[in-house]
C-alpha cells in the first residue's frame, strides 16, 4: 500500500501526491493536494528504514517536535504527521519560490532595499523561535525558502535545540551547523549561548544576501576555522554604511559584545522600512486548528478511504525502536490509560465490554463512537468513584486497539477494571500496550 502512495496521483488519506519535489538521502518531498480544500502542501516523505539506519531518529524527533511548537508567517508550517508502519509523511506548507541560495546564485547579490527586507523577515523569525525556546544551529541559505510573494521562510529544524537540550551551565554543548556559518564559540567546544550562535550565522546571510559571496571561506578547514575565529572578513565599501555597520557588529567573534536581536531591531538601518509580523498562533489560515494532527492510515489508496485515526508514533513504538512518542505524550500517563489489540470486531468488542462492565456494577453511556463507564459506591474507606473512557482505533483488517483512559476516580478501582477485562476477553500479556511510563 505505501508504494503506491508514491505513484503520481495516489493518495494519502485527503491528499493527493504529485511530483517529486526533491529528494533526499533518507527520503522524498513530493506536492500534495488537499482534495477537499484544493489546497496544495509539500510531503516529506521519510523511509523508516533509512531512518534507522543513518541513526537520525533523534534528529526527525526533534524537527517534528520543534515544528509543532512554531506558528509564525516566516517559519515553514507543519500542518500533520500521518506514519504507516514502513514511512514517515510530514504534511508541511508548500513553499513554491524556492531557496534563498538559488536566488543569490541566480542574481549574484540583492540590492539593500531588497536584502534588509529578507534580513528583517529573517530576524523575525529567528526572535520568535528564541521567544519558543527553539535555537535552529543550521541556518544558511539553503535552509531558508521563499514564497510567491518573495517572503522568507524558516525551513529545516533537524539541528535545532530545545530547553532541555542545555546543561547545567546554561550553554549548549553540541558543535554542529555548516562551516562556512557556524560561529566561533561553537568551534571552541567550551558551551554556547544558543540566541547569540544563531545570530552570528544571521550576519553571514545578510553578508551573503548583499555581496553574493561568503565573508568566512576557503578549502582548508583549518584555515577556514581560523579566519572565522579571527572574525577576519573584508566588508565591501560600495555597500551603505548603515550596511557595513550591522554586519560587522553581527560578525563579532566575541559573542558578548555582538549585537542581541533587541539591538538589531532597534538600528537604524534595520529599522528603515520594517513592518513587524505579528506570529499567527490562532491564525487558520496557515493550519487548521492549531495543532498538529498525528495519526496512522493503513488503507492508503485511489478511494483514499481514511480509518480512524491514532497516535501514529505511539503504533511505531509499538512495533520498533523508532519511538517518537515523547514528542506527544506530555502528562504523566501512568496509571491513567492502557491499550491492548484484539482481533474482536468492533460491534463485538464493544458488546462483550458493556456486558462486562456492567455485571462489575458500572453504568455505560454511548457517545460519538465512545464508550463512557462510570461507577459510584461506597465501601469500607467512604465513598468511591470511577469515569473511565474507552474507545476503539482501526490497525488493520480484523486488527483493533481498546484504548482505555481514566479521566477521574479510584486508582486500585480502575486497576480492577482494567484486570477483569483483560483476563475476560482473553488479552494476553504480550498483546497489552502500556503507556506508563518510567
Amino acid at each position: 500500500m505505501v508504494r503506491e502512495v508514491e505513484k503520481k496521483g495516489m493518495r494519502l488519506g485527503k491528499y493527493e501526491l504529485g511530483q517529486t519535489l526533491g529528494e533526499g538521502n533518507f527520503g522524498k518531498v513530493k506536492y500534495a493536494k488537499d482534495i477537499e480544500s484544493g489546497r496544495g502542501f509539500a510531503v516529506k516523505i521519510l523511509e523508516k528504514k533509512k531512518i534507522l539506519a543513518l541513526k537520525i531518529d533523534d534528529q526527525i524527533k526533534r524537527e517534528i517536535g520543534t515544528l509543532k511548537l512554531l506558528k509564525h508567517p516566516n517559519v515553514v508550517r507543519l500542518h500533520e504527521v500521518i506514519a504507516s508502519k514502513t514511512k514517515i509523511f510530514m504534511v508541511l506548507e508548500y513553499v513554491t519560490g524556492g531557496e534563498l541560495f538559488d536566488k543569490i546564485s541566480l542574481k549574484g547579490r540583492l540590492n539593500e532595499t531588497e536584502g534588509r527586507k529578507l534580513f528583517q523577515q529573517l530576524i523575525d523569525a529567528v526572535s520568535y523561535c528564541h521567544d519558543k525556546g527553539v535555537f535552529h544551529r543550521d541556518l544558511k541559505p539553503e535552509n531558508v525558502l521563499l514564497d510567491a510573494q518573495g517572503n522568507l521562510k524558516m525551513s529545516d529544524f533537524g539541528l535545532s535545540a530545545l530547553p532541555q537540550h542545555f546543561r547545567d551551565d546554561g550553554l549548549l554543548h553540541t558543535t554542529c551547523g555548516s562551516p562556512n556559518y557556524v560561529a566561533p564559540e561553537v568551534l571552541a567546544n567550551k558551551g554556547y549561548d544558543g540566541a547569540t550562535s544563531d545570530i552570528w550565522s544571521c550576519g553571514v546571510i545578510l553578508y551573503v544576501i548583499l555581496t553574493g559571496y561568503l565573508p568566512f571561506d576557503d578549502r582548508n578547514l583549518a584555515v577556514l576555522y581560523h579566519k572565522i575565529f579571527k572574525g577576519e572578513t573584508q566588508i565591501p565599501k560600495w555597500l551603505s554604511p548603515g550596511a557595513r555597520n550591522m554586519i560587522r557588529r553581527i560578525l563579532d567573534p566575541n559573542p558578548r559584545t555582538r549585537l542581541t536581536i533587541a539591538q538589531i531591531k532597534a538600528d537604524e538601518w534595520f529599522t528603515q522600512d520594517y513592518i513587524p509580523v505579528s506570529p499567527c498562533e490562532d491564525d487558520d489560515k496557515y493550519i487548521d486548528d492549531g495543532s498538529v494532527s498525528i495519526h496512522e492510515s493503513n488503507q492508503i489508496d485511489k478511494q483514499g478511504d481514511v480509518p480512524t485515526l491514532i497516535n501514529a508514533f505511539q503504533l511505531i513504538g509499538m512495533s520498533s525502536s523508532l519511538d517518537l512518542s515523547g514528542f506527544f505524550e506530555k502528562e504523566d500517563v501512568s496509571e491513567r490509560k492502557i491499550r491492548f489489540t484484539s482481533n474482536y470486531s468492533p460491534r463485538d468488542l464493544i458488546e462483550r465490554i458493556e456486558d462486562i462492565v456492567t455485571k462489575m456494577g458500572f453504568r455505560v453511556q454511548k457517545k460519538n463512537g465512545k464508550l463512557k463507564v462510570k461507577q459510584e459506591r461506597k465501601d469500607l474507606k467512604g465513598p468511591c468513584c470511577l469515569s473511565v473512557a474507552a474507545e476503539l482505533f482501526e490497525l488493520g483488517p480484523s486488527l483493533y486497539v481498546v484504548e482505555l483512559r481514566k479521566s477521574d476516580g479510584d486508582s486500585s478501582l480502575y486497576r480492577q477494571l482494567c484486570k477483569k477485562l483483560s483476563n475476560d476477553l482473553g488479552i494476553s500479556q504480550t498483546q497489552q500496550i502500556l503507556t506508563a511510563e518510567a
